[in-house]
């Protein structure tokens, strides 16, 4: 099991990059990783790998129907160019109202289409390593035209790892069918991953005769832990919050299946479009949170990731930003009982 991070995105973090970058490849974390939420995925990535040797770099996730395949294939190829094959290309499809409203792009089976979007990319980094023609023609995307001033050419490293996230079996499957990579909600438990997760995966890969150990499953956990009780306390409530808003939307009711709570989510549910936001996490109690969440201090994370994911996950983060220079102790403590317990 490999232990990553998650850079954060808050502040002057396109500023701090350079040293963050380097502080989580000294600290030894195997990977680091990006989201696209209130800034784009892809630009961190390029100052990350001109400041680093050994870590590897993925997006987690970059949103595919923003951006044509075209435009995701050229960004991609020269990252995986400039870090010299340490990147990792993470997709997700987002939601219908943010890719209609919010992107103003269009949005239509979107399993189907990120699937084709994928074939897509691999067919026009095949013409840019041939440096032959390009020609894809599909019911989404059609690329068919490429000059030799418009392509980039050949690499060394060309094979760029493709993750897909998502939290249903359609997704899941199509992970097994055709991806590298298949990243597990934060919002999961160990059962779920089990019980859903795993066998939508193996469903995907029989369909094209790979083994579901091809696909490698990465995530972020939730995890409750502080230097003091006060501080673990705090965060525990912070947790139960965070819980409680994932459980409410019906996208995630499949993980609260996996342990028969479905109840709770139709309740939290309710309470969300009642805007009673402070009162959801009472709803949330310890038997979920010791569930969806691990509890341990700083020294002990490592041996409550092994028993937590141990032989069921291949790379995990903290859903805790990494950022050089703040909580630096605690940092240093984490991956330390990493080191020794899973990697």
């Amino acid at each position: 099991m490999k232990l990553d991070a998650g850079l954060g995105t808050e502040g002057d973090y396109l500023k701090d990059i350079e040293r963050t970058a380097r502080a989580a490849e000294d600290l030894g974390f195997s990977g680091l990783w990006t989201s696209e939420t209130k800034h784009d995925a892809f630009l961190p990535l390029a100052i990350a790998a001109n400041e680093t040797h050994e870590i590897e770099l993925g997006t987690s996730v970059a949103i595919a129907f923003s951006r044509s395949p075209m435009e995701t294939a050229q960004t991609a190829w020269d990252l995986q160019d400039l870090s010299d094959g340490r990147f990792m290309l993470g997709l997700g499809t987002q939601v219908k109202a943010h890719i209609t409203r919010r992107f103003s792009m269009p949005w239509d089976r979107p399993a189907a289409r990120l699937r084709e979007y994928i074939l897509a990319l691999r067919a026009i980094w095949e013409s840019f390593q041939s440096e032959g023609p390009l020609n894809f023609e599909g019911d989404f995307y059609r690329h068919t035209l490429m000059t030799p001033f418009f392509d980039p050419g050949p690499i060394e490293q060309p094979e760029i790892p493709i993750y897909i996230a998502g939290v249903n079996t359609r997704l899941a499957n199509l992970a097994g069918e055709i991806c590298d990579g298949f990243h597990v909600h934060p919002f999961h438990s160990p059962e779920y991953v089990r019980r859903t997760v795993i066998p939508a995966i193996a469903e995907g890969a029989r369909q094209t005769n790979r083994g579901p150990e091809q696909v490698t499953l990465a995530t972020s956990t939730f995890v409750i832990t502080g230097e003091n009780r006060e501080r673990t306390t705090e965060q525990r409530e912070s947790v139960r919050a965070q819980i409680s808003f994932y459980a409410s939307t019906p996208t995630y009711r499949t993980v609260l299946e996996a342990h028969g709570w479905e109840e709770v989510g139709e309740k939290l549910g309710t309470m969300a479009r009642e805007k009673k936001w402070r009162e959801m996490p009472a709803f949330i109690t310890d038997e979920m949170l010791a569930a969806f969440a691990i509890e341990a201090a700083p020294d002990e994370i490592g041996s409550a990731l092994k028993e937590r994911y141990g032989g069921l996950i291949d790379r995990v983060a903290l859903y805790l930003p990494f950022v050089s220079g703040e909580h630096d102790v605690f940092w240093e403590r984490v991956v330390d009982s990493a080191h020794r317990e899973i990697t």
